[in-house]
């Protein structure tokens, strides 16, 4: 019995000194063990009281901007809606008048008397009348009747005074051969067919351009046209 005894208190011995080794070997290897530290990444930046202000006011800063820019936008589609209906209010100008040498929808004045010089049976064929009328309209452009004979040259040589004469080549017509016949609607819309108003287109443009007929005449003879 005391021998048995003996066995198992040596049992119990055996045990506790492993015990005592297995935890004084833990805390060994526990203690040579490096300790892990946070990377510095994952790690929550420390601010300091100056970064956190800049950043504070850097926030601040965007915020108003922000506003200022939805403002501006307000504002100007406000100004823009306000002059769309402004502009509704205003009545539509009215149209102007026509330019020069468009028709005025009026055939072309009645020819003046003129002087005896004028009368047709002064003229010879073809087309004595219409030279018979552009003598009578010579002073109505400021010529003398001196000029009749430089412009009945001129316009035999264009058109034998003829209002129905046409360029086939370059399509001027009547009896000035205006190009394009359109600009004699400046004094009546009859231009195609009145030789008045042929006439007055045709003195009017000898008097902006050579200043007289016997001018148009004289560089006509020089160039062969005018």
């Amino acid at each position: 019995m005391i021998r048995l005894w003996n066995r198992v208190g040596l049992y119990r011995t055996l045990a506790v000194l492993l015990l005592v080794g297995a935890v004084a070997g833990g805390v060994a290897v526990a203690a040579d063990r490096p300790t892990q530290q946070p990377k510095a990444a994952d790690a929550a930046p420390d601010l300091g009281p100056l970064d956190r202000e800049a950043l504070e006011r850097q926030d601040a800063e965007r915020a108003e901007a922000d506003r200022a820019a939805r403002e501006d936008a307000q504002r100007k589609a406000n100004e823009a809606a306000a002059a769309a209906a402004e502009q509704a209010k205003t009545p539509s100008a009215k149209p102007s008048a026509k330019p020069s040498g468009t028709s005025t929808g009026k055939p072309g004045k009645p020819i003046p008397a003129g002087p005896p010089n004028c009368d047709a049976s002064n003229f010879k064929n073809p087309n004595a009348a219409n030279k018979s009328t552009g003598c009578k309209l010579l002073s109505e452009f400021g010529f003398g009747l001196e000029q009749m004979s430089c412009l009945e040259k001129l316009w035999i040589r264009e058109s034998q005074w003829n209002p129905a004469a046409r360029n086939p080549s370059s399509g001027a017509g009547g009896i000035p051969q205006a190009l394009p016949m359109s600009k004699m609607s400046k004094f009546g819309s009859d231009y195609a067919t009145n030789p008045a108003t042929q006439i007055r287109w045709g003195l009017d443009y000898i008097k902006g351009r050579y200043g007289s007929p016997c001018g148009a005449w004289a560089h006509s003879e020089s160039t062969g046209w005018y």
